[in-house]
């Protein structure tokens, strides 16, 4: 038989924010992509807002973060207000990091970004074009789509179904979503107030009627995200949000004209694997959770970050199944710890016990002066403190890894970067030479100032380092580890 014809790379069902990234990370490495989205045109309500440190670096090293902070109200401290009590007040500011506050872009605007960008590499959405269903192949997948009621046929060498909570890329593969769903409603709302409330500040407000997050777009505009037992109407009134203000939020905040606003019920939920053979899930279509946190963009966002490079090397036959696994070894425990932490954050807020208030109210003061537990709140909140510890392509903590060489879209690809100190011993810098050579289209040798040897993945996390080991065992270690993936 003749060898079958592979249409596209990559095909990306849904174009929100995780596909459209996923689409320009596919443009910037000179995949063959074509992205898919059964809307007409773009989202043009704001509804995530929230840009954290981890995903602005991440944009760092794509190279489209500039215009996002052309445009970004940038927050810098959170408050945690009750009863118009401040319980806490806590600087957003990471040290280690050269994006130290949190970027409020409207999706709407996070969208429009990515699509430009997209249009500049000459890639386009594709709209009205529904997927409808596929059947895997050992190195391909055949794909149904529905463009205006046309049934079209293409082959793709990986499907990404990047298509919400309702995802009918991960109903067909049949993954089960595990959780449960929110007995209460939620709202939100995008609204103009007066000036009270500092622009970079965010305000979390614990209530008994519901929780409240106030995230600041600009000097008086505001969005509001709160937990609503009774909704008045089909979509939030500025009446309802002045009262719901009124009862939970700080003193003085008036809201004086209403943008844009929606009730929504959401789910704490996951797949259980994201990957089935040739097709992968990520973003709404992998996860959702509750909207306080500000998490789920971003932890898509990162979804696809993950996935994209190690697509790259199987396409250009580096890589093998270990590597494809290692995007759901490495994801599933990040999006559960996600999911967890906002749940618990949601129910801590809005608990109806007097009890457990007066305990909460009493217990957050003091740990949030302590300074572990602010930088234990910053690295959590910021996604710095992601790591890959555990993963079969890793040795050792997995950590992030940033630095001015992988800034602007250039610095870093699909290579691994071998990191050995200038000054180390001969045999040292002799050995890593003799390792990316024997690696050479996957492995660029850099000599640089900082001490020891590390092996940095093509995504900036650390795949291994020296802790307290001699240069030439983390080498062979790096050796073992690239053979393990590659091989």
């Amino acid at each position: 038989m003749p060898d079958t014809k592979i249409d596209t790379d990559v095909l990306i069902v849904g174009a929100g924010p995780v596909g459209l990234f996923l689409a320009n990370e596919c443009a910037r490495r000179s995949l063959r992509y074509r992205i898919v989205e059964t809307r007409a045109a773009q989202s043009e309500h704001s509804k995530a807002l929230a840009i954290f440190p981890r995903t602005l670096e991440i944009f760092d090293m794509a190279g489209v973060v500039a215009p996002f902070l052309d445009v970004a109200n940038r927050a810098t401290s959170v408050a945690v207000m009750a009863h118009e009590r401040t319980l806490a007040h806590m600087p957003f500011a990471p040290e280690d990091s050269p994006y130290p506050f949190i970027a409020m872009v409207p999706q709407n605007v996070t969208e429009r970004l990515l699509v430009e960008q997209l249009q500049r590499n000459g890639g386009k959405v594709e709209y009205e074009t529904a997927f409808v269903t596929a059947i895997q192949h050992d190195d391909y997948v055949s794909v149904t789509l529905d463009r205006k009621g046309q049934h079209m046929e293409l082959n793709a060498a990986f499907v990404v179904g990047c298509d919400g909570a309702h995802s009918p890329v991960r109903h067909l593969l049949n993954l089960s979503f595990e959780g449960a769903e929110y007995h209460d409603l939620f709202l939100l709302a995008d609204i103009e107030t007066n000036d009270t409330l500092p622009a970079d500040q965010l305000q979390l407000c614990p209530h008994e009627l519901g929780p409240v997050a106030i995230f600041p777009m600009s000097v008086t505009r505001r969005r509001i995200v709160a937990m609503i037992q009774n909704p008045q109407g089909d979509a939030p009134s500025l009446d309802l949000v002045r009262e719901i203000l009124s009862q939970r939020a700080p003193a003085g905040i008036e809201a004086r004209a209403l943008h844009w606003s929606s009730y929504f019920h959401i789910h704490h939920r996951h797949v259980a694997q994201l990957r089935e053979g040739r097709m992968f899930v990520a973003g709404d279509a992998a996860h959702i959770h509750s909207p306080f946190g500000g998490q789920g963009m971003n932890t898509g966002l990162q979804d696809v970050w993950n996935l994209a490079w190690k697509l790259d090397l199987i396409l250009h036959g580096h890589g093998n199944e270990r590597l494809l696994d290692s995007y759901g070894a490495e994801r599933l425990p990040v999006i559960k710890s996600v999911v967890g932490m906002t749940d618990l954050l949601t129910k801590a807020m809005g608990t109806p016990s007097k009890f457990a208030q007066a305990l909460r109210d009493a217990v957050i003061p003091m740990v949030s002066r302590l300074a572990p537990f602010q930088h234990a709140f910053v690295q959590r909140l910021s996604e710095l403190g992601i790591a890959y510890r555990g993963s079969p392509i890793v040795d050792g903590s997995g950590a992030r890894w940033f630095d001015d060489s992988i800034r602007g879209g250039h610095g870093i690809l699909s290579r691994f970067l071998l990191m050995v100190d200038s000054e180390a011993e001969l045999a040292t810098i002799e050995t890593a030479r003799q390792l990316a050579d024997s690696f050479a289209e996957l492995v660029e040798l850099r000599l640089s100032r900082q001490s020891g040897v590390s092996l940095i993945r093509p995504d900036g996390y650390i795949a291994c380092s020296g802790q307290g080991r001699g240069d030439l065992a983390v080498l062979a270690s790096a050796s073992e580890l690239l053979q393990r993936q590659t091989a």
